[in-house]
C-alpha cells in the first residue's frame, strides 16, 4: 500500500507542477532517461511526499516509462490498429508490487483466441471478459485497457472457481435482499398483522411518518440493503458489504433531496461505504470517496445543525453520535494523506485524536455498570451519552429502558386492539383478508370498517360514500341506493388511491416468499442505536497506522 501511496502522491504533485516526464528533458530522443534531472525531480520530491530519494526515483522512473510506453502504443495504435492492452496480474505476496505486461494485439480477436495463442506462454486467463466468444471491442475493450489476469495452474483455478461462486452468492444474497424488502415495501399494514409482518416508517418517537408510497418503497428498500451490509461489515465480508451498501445507495438517490438531508441514515450510508474503500485499499476510488464524504458532512450539518444544537434538542445529548465525526474525520485523514496533504491530514487526525480520548470505553467504569445489570452496548451508549459520567450513564440507561418498554407497550397495545378488531368482524362471518383490510381503510375503527364491509357496493365506490358524509353510515348508505350503486367519475376519481395491498395481491401464503421475508427481518437490528455502538476498535487500528504514515513523512522531511 506504501508504494502505492507513493505513486499516487508523486502522479499528484506532477500533475500540479504540470510535469511531463515524456518529453524533455526527462526523455530524450532515443525514450531514455534524462538521468540528471530525474535525479533532481526524485531529490526534490523526496521531502515533499516522505519517502527516500531512491524510493522516489524508482516509482518516478517507472511512472515515466509507462507514459512513455503510452505514447508509442497510441502512435502504434493510429498507424496499424494494433492496440496496447496493460495487464494486471496478481500479486505473489502482499509485500510484492503489482506486475505490469502488456500485450499487444487488434481489438476485433475474440477473447478466447487471445488466451490461447497469445497469452499461452504465460499460462494466463483474462478475467472478467464474458463470453469468450466475443470480441474485445465488443465487450469495451479499448487501446490502453487495463485488464485483470489470472494465472492458470492448480491452484489458481480453485481460487478462481471460488471467486465465482463468491460472485455468484454475492448476487444471490443481493436478488434475495432485493426480493425480501420489496415483499415488504408494498405491505401497508393493511393485512393480517398475525401472519403478515410489515415495515413502518416511523420518527425518533416512534410516530409513523407519511411518506408518498414510492418513496417510501425507495426508502424500505435503502434502508434494508443498508442493514444487510452493515450485518456484513461486522463480519468483516467487506466485499460482499460493499455490493449491499451500493444497492442501498441507488434505491436512497429515489428518494426526494429534502427526506436524504432531513435524516441522517443517507450520511452513515455514505460513511460506510467509504469505510469499505479503506478496508479494501480501493485507492482507484479516491475522488469517488471524497465526494461520498462531503456529502456525509453535510448531511449531519443540516441534520443535527451547526453546533449539533438540533440534535441536542431532539435527544437531549450529542455524545452518541460523536462516533459518527471520529470516522468522517479519520477517513478524511487518510483521504488527505493519500492525496500527498500531509498537513490536511495531521489536522484531522488531531481531530480524531481528541474524540477519541473521549469516546474510546472506560473499562472500569464499563465494568461497574454492567455490575448494575446493564449490557455492554447499554454502559457504553449510557457513557458517551454522558461524558463519562457513572451516575448519569446509569440514570439515562435506565431513562432509554423506559423510553422502549412505553414504545413496546404502544405497538403491542395496538397491535391487540387490531387483532380484536379483526376477531370481531370474523365473527360477523367476513375473511380475515376482508376484515383487516376494512379496518386498515378505516383506521381501526371496527364501526367503518363494518360499514366497508356491510354496503356491500364495490370498496372504491363504498369508501367515497363515506368520505362524502363523513363517515356517517346512513347517509352513506342513502346515497348510493338513490344512485343504485354508481357514483360520477368525478367524485370516484377524487377518491384516496387504493393501497398497495389491494392492487397487488400479497405473497404472504408463498412459503418461499415468507422464507425471504424473515430472512431480511434477521438482519435488521432491534436496537436503534446499533448503528452508534462502534468498540473503536478498528478505528484504533487506523489511528495507529495513520500516525506511523505521517511520523514517516515529517522524519523524511526533517
Amino acid at each position: 500500500m506504501a508504494e502505492e501511496n507513493l505513486e499516487a502522491k508523486l502522479k499528484h504533485h506532477l500533475k500540479q507542477d504540470k510535469i511531463q516526464l515524456w518529453n524533455p528533458p526527462y526523455t530524450n530522443d532515443n525514450n531514455e532517461p534524462g538521468k540528471t534531472q530525474m535525479q533532481d525531480l526524485a531529490e526534490g520530491y523526496a521531502p515533499m511526499v516522505g519517502f527516500a530519494v531512491s524510493e522516489v526515483g524508482s516509482v518516478l522512473e517507472a511512472i515515466r516509462a509507462q507514459t512513455v510506453k503510452r505514447g508509442q502504443g497510441n502512435k502504434a495504435f493510429k498507424e496499424t490498429c494494433v492496440a496496447t492492452l496493460e495487464l494486471m496480474l496478481p500479486r505473489d505476496g502482499k509485500k510484492e508490487t503489482k506486475k505490469k505486461n502488456y500485450l499487444e494485439t487488434k481489438l476485433d480477436f475474440p477473447v478466447q483466441e487471445i488466451m490461447n495463442s497469445r497469452m499461452a506462454t504465460w499460462l494466463y486467463v483474462m478475467n472478467g471478459l464474458h463470453p469468450p466468444e466475443q470480441r474485445l471491442d465488443e465487450q469495451g475493450v479499448r487501446n490502453n485497457s487495463k485488464i485483470m489476469v489470472l494465472r492458470v495452474n492448480e491452484e489458481d483455478r480453485r481460487r478462481q472457481i471460488t471467486e465465482e461462486e463468491q460472485k455468484k452468492n454475492q448476487k444471490e444474497s443481493i436478488d434475495r435482499t432485493q426480493k425480501g424488502f420489496q415483499i415488504l415495501s408494498e405491505r401497508d399494514g393493511s393485512e393480517d398483522p398475525e401472519t403478515t409482518p410489515f415495515l413502518e416508517i416511523a420518527d425518533q418517537k416512534g410516530n409513523p411518518l407519511q411518506i408518498p408510497h414510492e418513496e417510501k418503497k425507495a426508502l424500505i428498500l435503502a434502508m434494508g440493503f443498508h442493514e444487510k451490509g452493515r450485518s456484513l461489515l461486522k463480519r468483516k465480508q467487506h466485499d460482499n458489504a460493499l455490493c449491499h451498501l451500493l444497492q442501498a445507495d441507488q434505491q436512497f438517490g429515489r428518494c426526494g433531496s429534502a427526506l436524504l438531508t432531513s435524516v441522517d441514515n443517507y450520511a452513515v450510508l455514505q460513511l460506510d461505504i467509504v469505510w469499505c474503500y479503506q478496508a479494501l485499499e480501493a485507492l482507484s476510488c479516491l475522488d469517488d470517496g471524497k465526494m461520498r464524504l462531503q456529502k456525509a458532512e453535510d448531511c449531519f450539518l443540516h441534520c443535527y445543525g451547526e453546533q449539533q444544537q438540533r440534535l441536542l434538542m431532539i435527544k437531549g445529548s450529542q455524545g452518541r453520535e460523536e462516533v459518527l465525526f471520529l470516522r468522517l474525520y479519520l477517513l478524511q485523514s487518510l483521504l488527505s494523506y493519500v492525496e500527498g496533504n500531509d498537513s490536511q491530514a495531521a489536522q484531522q487526525l488531531q481531530k480524531v485524536e481528541s474524540l477519541y480520548s473521549r469516546l474510546c470505553p472506560d473499562l472500569d467504569k464499563m465494568t461497574q455498570l454492567m455490575s448494575l445489570g446493564f449490557s455492554e452496548r447499554e454502559a457504553r451508549l449510557g457513557l458517551r451519552a454522558c461524558q463519562g459520567d457513572i451516575e448519569e450513564a446509569a440514570m439515562h440507561i435506565t431513562n432509554r429502558r423506559q423510553e422502549r418498554e412505553a414504545l413496546k407497550e404502544r405497538e403491542e397495545a395496538k397491535r391487540s386492539s387490531r387483532l380484536e378488531a379483526v376477531a370481531v368482524l370474523t365473527e360477523m362471518g367476513y375473511s380475515r383478508a376482508d376484515a383487516s383490510r376494512a379496518l386498515h381503510q378505516a383506521q381501526g375503527d371496527v364501526n367503518r370498517a363494518y360499514a366497508l364491509l356491510y354496503l356491500g357496493f364495490e370498496r372504491q365506490v363504498s369508501e367515497t360514500a363515506l368520505r362524502l358524509t363523513d363517515g356517517d353510515l346512513q347517509l352513506a348508505t342513502h346515497l348510493l341506493l338513490d344512485n343504485q350503486g354508481v357514483l360520477s367519475p368525478d367524485l370516484l376519481s377524487a377518491s384516496p388511491p387504493s393501497s398497495p395491498s389491494e392492487e397487488h395481491s400479497s405473497s404472504s401464503d408463498d412459503p418461499k416468499d415468507r422464507e425471504l421475508v424473515n430472512e431480511v427481518l434477521e438482519d435488521i437490528s432491534r436496537h436503534e442505536e446499533d448503528y452508534l455502538d462502534l468498540t473503536l476498535e478498528e478505528e484504533s487500528e487506523l489511528i495507529a497506522t495513520m500516525k506511523s504514515y505521517l511520523s514517516r513523512g515529517n522524519a523524511h522531511a526533517v
